[in-house]
């Protein structure tokens, strides 16, 4: 009895997980056009509240491979739109690793590893989007 109830929990928290991040259909830009993704500064342990602070906005075809000073080291959470691909490097000039992500959000870069002893938080340098 105590496995059903377990997992009717476990539902009910993974589907409001996210809850703040903007779901990947909803990124448009300001005139409604398309949108590659979203970067934002704060994440929090509680996922509802991730994906806050300031946000930048990376159109279809962004290829940043120096992302500006301000937010360099600081994106802590993102969304990516539908039928696109964020691919981001930990070093300036798109070196370093590297990782791709696909459609959705990702409320807590400190949960997507990098390497064997680091994980995204914090840690994007440049950047490169496309959307088919």
């Amino acid at each position: 009895m105590a496995v059903p109830v377990l997992v009717a929990v476990l539902a009910a928290v993974l589907a409001g997980a996210g809850a703040q991040c903007p779901a990947a259909a909803d990124l448009r830009g300001v005139n409604g056009t398309r949108v590659c993704a979203e970067l934002f500064t704060d994440d929090s342990p509680y996922y509802d509240k991730c994906c806050g602070g300031k946000s930048l906005v990376v159109e279809c075809g962004a290829d940043v491979p120096y992302v500006p000073w301000e937010w360099s080291g600081s994106v802590s959470s993102l969304v990516v739109g539908p039928r696109c691909q964020l691919t981001v490097w930990a070093l300036p000039g798109k070196h370093g690793k590297m990782k791709t992500f696909g459609s959705g959000a990702v409320p807590r870069l400190q949960e997507v590893r990098r390497g064997l002893f680091g994980t995204w938080n914090n840690a994007i340098r440049g950047y490169y989007c496309k959307c088919n």
